[in-house]
């Protein structure tokens, strides 16, 4: 016999915008009782957050979704997002970049063919991934950690 299919549920995370607006991405999750979610994929949008974390977030009926309040415990994945002038297609300098991550023992879900976000599981080196995005001048960013919790003194 077959184990039921677990039922799924979005999460609603607003992200701060420099000019006071937010944007809003919702995340798929597996609830886990008592506003308890385990995020089920990779942020395209939210900072601090990666595969698999389980957050605290209660049903706000003026969102209509659960919304993120806090990250109740990390998974150890990590997050960073990669932006390709070229869209990935087979052979091209983009796909040559995803390979190599995944080399490195990266995965990733595209929003599109030019925007991926990348998972870096805790066995994997967050410093490995960075240098070899910075050797193949990638442009990519920090989504978790972020860039300030990573180099607070600089921000």
């Amino acid at each position: 016999m077959s184990e039921p299919i677990e039922p799924k549920a979005k999460v609603l995370f607003r992200v701060p915008n420099e000019d006071g607006t937010a944007e809003v991405e919702t995340l798929w999750a597996t609830p886990l009782g008592d506003d308890r979610y385990q995020l089920d994929n990779s942020p395209f949008y939210a900072y601090s957050v990666s595969w698999q974390d389980i957050v605290y977030a209660p049903f706000r009926p003026d969102e209509g979704f659960p919304t993120f309040e806090r990250v109740m415990s990390k998974s150890g994945n990590r997050t960073i997002r990669v932006l390709f002038d070229l869209p990935v297609e087979t052979d091209n300098t983009s796909e040559q970049v995803m390979k190599g991550l995944i080399a490195l023992g990266c995965d990733y879900e595209g929003a599109n063919q030019r925007y991926v976000s990348v998972n870096i599981p805790s066995g994997v080196e967050l410093e490995s991934v960075r240098q070899y995005l910075i050797q193949c001048k990638a442009t990519w960013e920090h989504a978790d950690p972020s860039y300030a919790e990573l180099f607070p003194d600089e921000m």
